[in-house]
């Protein structure tokens, strides 16, 4: 007996020692947009931040396409360990309405909801076009002819033109693109007639004289774009849809251990406090949330409502 126990003492001991501590090792992320646009940088410098409280590197991965939804897909087909974070904007909360994807933001627990911008319509220097105005005046005159520069369908670009049809009438010629960097580019290198576009993605090319602005979708106009009219003041109507805007968050898929997921918030909620990253948030007019549990969920499930109530309303969907 006595030869036995000490033979199963030192199988025991020999065993690899378990350790439940999170992270155990560094984690993925997956942006599941290009690089250069407004959720590639932000969720970068986020992560950055929380690598200092995760006492681990955050190894970042853009997989864009499908409106998002291949980066998606990508997380939610990994297991639900908290070693691989979605790195993401809105897209997801309508994937099953647009029939894109079976999954949404349902499927998945919100880490951190970083916060929301505004966008407006943007043209090059050199465009005919002055005025918001004028843009569904041609448009209407000549259907399906202009050329508006895209990320797909259930995108920001395609949501506002699902809503500026409902109101004007207007159609046009979707243009998809990767990201809204790139979706940008093709308005200013001549490709496309015009897009929507985040206010702080075209910050930069307003100050260096490469974009123009030509009205907001809000209603009101941040001082950074003083002169620059709301859309409301051409065409009030759009009083309906707003406030409206783009969001940008940290998820991780449902089933993670709830330690881990509060680890995880802990972590992400002292890097979006950060110093230098709210002074990121200011240079690009993103509006600071902060959310994580219960109010992160409460916003994403009224964005959600509003949004498809919209697009019902407008017809883009059924």
């Amino acid at each position: 007996m006595k030869k036995f126990l000490s033979l199963a003492l030192v199988m025991i001991f020999a065993l690899p020692a378990f350790s439940a501590e999170y992270p155990e090792h560094d984690i993925d992320g997956v942006i599941q947009w290009g690089v250069g646009g407004v959720t590639d940088v932000l969720t970068r410098a986020l992560c950055h931040k929380a690598e200092t409280y995760l006492n681990k590197n955050i190894k970042l991965e853009n997989i864009p396409g499908d409106t998002g939804v291949v980066g998606f897909q990508e997380v939610y087909n990994k297991p639900a360990d908290g070693y691989t974070l979605l790195l993401g904007a809105e897209n997801p909360t309508l994937y099953r309405a647009l029939k894109l994807c079976e999954q949404t933001y349902n499927d998945f627990e919100c880490i951190y909801l970083i916060g929301d911008v505004t966008a407006g319509v943007m043209v090059r220097p050199d465009s005919k076009y002055k005025s918001f105005k004028e843009i569904i005046k041609d448009a209407l005159a000549n259907p399906g002819q202009l050329k508006y520069a895209t990320t797909g369908r259930g995108s920001l670009h395609w949501i506002m033109a699902a809503f500026i049809k409902d109101i004007t009438g207007a159609t046009f010629d979707l243009k998809e693109y990767d990201s809204n960097g790139t979706a940008k580019e093709a308005v200013i290198n001549g490709e496309c007639d015009f897009t929507v576009c985040l206010l702080q993605q075209a910050a930069d090319d307003i100050r260096l004289g490469r974009a123009n602005f030509l009205c907001v979708f809000s209603l009101d106009v941040p001082d950074s774009l003083h002169g620059v009219p709301a859309v409301i003041d051409e065409y009030p109507e759009f009083t309906k849809y707003f406030p409206w805007g783009s969001f940008y968050g940290v998820f991780v898929k449902k089933g993670t251990d709830q330690k881990i997921v509060q680890k995880l918030k802990d972590a992400f909620i002292k890097a979006g406090n950060d110093h230098d990253f709210q002074k990121l948030l200011i240079d690009y007019n993103v509006n600071f949330l902060g959310y994580s549990g219960e109010e992160a969920e409460r916003y994403i499930s009224n964005w959600k409502g509003n949004t498809i109530d919209a697009l019902l309303t407008s017809g883009a969907i059924e």
